[in-house]
C-alpha cells in the first residue's frame, strides 16, 4: 500500500473523483474517499488519499496544504495511523 494522506476542510460539494483528480496532478492515486456520517449519508468534511509512493505524497501535501480548493482552505497532511 502506498502512503496515505489527510484532506480536511473540503467543500460538501467534492466528491471522491473530485479528491482523485486533484491528487494524480502529483502521482498515481491508488484510492481516494471523503468519510461521510453513517446516518445522514453527507460528507463530515474530510477525507483520505492514498498515493503511490512517498515522493508522490510529499509533492501533493507541499503543494496543495494550505491552498483554496472550491472556496474552502484545505489542509492536506500525512495520514496519522489508527
Amino acid at each position: 500500500m502506498g502512503k496515505k494522506v489527510y484532506v480536511g476542510n473540503i467543500s460538501p460539494e467534492a466528491t471522491r473523483e473530485n479528491l482523485e483528480a486533484l491528487f494524480s496532478m502529483f502521482g498515481t492515486v491508488e484510492k481516494a474517499y471523503i468519510v461521510t456520517d453513517h446516518v445522514t449519508g453527507q460528507s463530515k468534511g474530510f477525507g483520505f488519499v492514498v498515493m503511490s509512493n512517498d515522493a508522490d505524497a510529499t509533492a501533493a501535501i507541499a503543494a496543495l496544504n494550505g491552498k483554496d480548493c472550491g472556496g474552502y482552505t484545505v489542509k492536506v497532511s500525512e495520514a496519522k495511523g489508527k
